[in-house]
C-alpha cells in the first residue's frame, strides 16, 4: 500500500464543475469525494447508505421535509439512509462528501444532475 499526503486546496484547483463530485481517496469500500457546489441540488434519498457532508469551504444548507440544517466551514453532518434531503448553497460551496464506492449523487431521483460515479482526480 502506498500511503501519500493529499491536499485538498490542489485536489480543489483541478476541476471547476459544480454537483459533480471527484474521489481523491478511498479506505476499504468508502470514497472520499470532493465537489463545489451552488444554487439547488435535487431532492433525492440514498436507500442503502448514509451519507456525510463536510464544508471546507463557504456555507450550505441541507434542507430536510420538516427543517433546514444550515452548515459552515469546519462543520459537518450525516444524512441517514432512506432521508430525503436536498443540498442548497447561495455562493459557491466546496465540500467533501463520505459516502460508500457507487452511489449515485442523485440517488433515487435521477435525472439530468446524475454525474458519473468513481472519478478520480
Amino acid at each position: 500500500m502506498v500511503e501519500e499526503r493529499i491536499n485538498i486546496d490542489q485536489k480543489f484547483s483541478l476541476f471547476a464543475d459544480q454537483w459533480s463530485p471527484r474521489v481523491i481517496a478511498q479506505m476499504n469500500e468508502v470514497q472520499f469525494k470532493l465537489a463545489r457546489i451552488e444554487g439547488e441540488f435535487v431532492w433525492h434519498a440514498h436507500e442503502d447508505t448514509d451519507e456525510a457532508f463536510i464544508v471546507i469551504d463557504g456555507e450550505m444548507d441541507l434542507e430536510f421535509r420538516d427543517h433546514v440544517l444550515t452548515l459552515r466551514a469546519g462543520e459537518m453532518a450525516i444524512v441517514s439512509k432512506g432521508v430525503e434531503h436536498k443540498p442548497v448553497a447561495r455562493t459557491e460551496c466546496r465540500i467533501m462528501l463520505i459516502e460508500p464506492k457507487g452511489v449515485i449523487n442523485t440517488g433515487n431521483t435521477g435525472g439530468e444532475r446524475t454525474a458519473p460515479s468513481d472519478v478520480w482526480i
